[in-house]
Formats: structure tokens, C-alpha cells, sequence
């Protein structure tokens, strides 16, 4: 009997440290973003060295898009409400891959429809084709592409977890199939 009361005991801490785990996600990508300068929905500056010391999620997207990006909105807009539901401090910051057609106004508008909070998503443009493309790859490894006389711009569809560091740590699908809870969940874990 002492012995099957020491195994359990043994176990049941077991548990307990396995449960209350490091902290930390496991497998993160790792990937370093870069500095990048940009202008908000509200017509301010913005910078990614500014979100430095903040979890944040971030996603690729354009106003005139007519495939993918309005999904991927709404499902961050689903985030933004599990986040706030949960009182979970992050950031999200929607980058517009079409500079040139989406102006703060037009970025506030798109917002708007799918009835993002101001508070805590930030939409930012007011740079150039090339900047966001180098931007995209470069720090997200996201492809960006807007071809001659095509008013549609290419674009990964994936949502990034970005740690205090200012590292990605994760990618999740952003379009369909969403997985919710796992990002939820990453997030806190990343936020403590």
C-alpha cells in the first residue's frame, strides 16, 4: 500500500510540472522582423520597433481584394473578440499589400465592415510596392506580388504570432480552417 501511495503521489507531482509546463512555445520559427515604417488607419506613424516588448498578431491583406481577405478579416475579427473575451493583451497589425490603392481612409473603411476595435488592430499603409513585398519576405518569409495592370495582388493568406522580442514565433492558416483555440491559447502563452 505505502508503495502505491508513493507512485501516485510521484505521478501526481509529475503531472502537476508537466502541467504547469515552462511557459514557452515549442517549435517557434524564430524568424527576425525587420524595422518598417508605416502609416496607420488614423493617418499616425507607425513602426515595428514601436511593438517591441508587445505580443502581436499579424496578417497581409489589401481593401480591394476579392478572394481571401475578407474571410481572413472576419477570423480576425473572431480573434480580436476571443482575445478581449479572455483578457488577453496583444496586438494585431493588418499590413496592406497594395500601398498605392489603400489609403488610411480606405484601410478605416475596410475595418469598419467587419467591425474591428481600433484599440488593440492597427491597419497600416503609406509605403511603397516594393517596401512591403521586401518587408513580407523578408521578415514573415509571405509572398507578395502585384503584376502590371492586375488590380488583385498575391499574397500569403497565413496569420503571425510575433513575441515581445519582436521574433515570429508562429504561423497559422488564416483564410479557412482557422485553428482558434490553438492561436488563443499561443498567444497567452506567449503574452506571460
Amino acid at each position: 500500500m505505502k508503495h502505491f501511495i508513493l507512485l501516485s503521489m510521484t505521478l501526481l507531482f509529475t503531472l502537476l510540472l508537466a502541467g504547469c509546463g515552462s511557459g514557452e512555445l515549442e517549435n517557434t520559427l524564430d524568424w527576425e522582423t525587420q524595422n518598417f515604417k508605416a502609416t496607420t488607419q488614423e493617418e499616425a506613424d507607425f513602426a515595428v520597433e514601436e511593438m517591441e516588448g508587445k505580443v502581436w498578431l499579424a496578417d497581409f491583406i489589401f481593401t480591394s481584394c476579392n478572394t481571401v481577405c475578407p474571410p481572413m478579416t472576419r477570423n480576425m475579427a473572431q480573434i480580436q473578440d476571443q482575445l478581449q473575451e479572455k483578457d488577453i493583451d496583444a496586438e494585431i497589425v493588418s499590413f496592406s499589400v497594395d500601398p498605392t490603392v489603400d489609403s488610411p481612409d480606405e484601410l478605416k473603411e475596410f475595418g469598419n465592415k467587419y467591425g474591428v476595435d481600433y484599440s488593440n488592430w492597427t491597419f497600416v499603409t503609406g509605403y511603397t510596392q516594393e517596401e512591403i513585398q521586401n518587408f513580407a519576405q523578408e521578415s514573415f518569409n509571405a509572398p507578395v506580388q502585384k503584376t502590371e495592370g492586375n488590380d488583385q495582388v498575391t499574397h500569403g493568406t497565413s496569420f503571425y504570432l510575433v513575441g515581445k522580442d519582436g521574433n515570429v514565433l508562429k504561423k497559422y492558416r488564416g483564410d479557412t480552417d482557422v485553428p482558434y483555440d490553438q492561436i488563443i491559447e499561443d498567444v497567452k502563452t506567449a503574452a506571460n
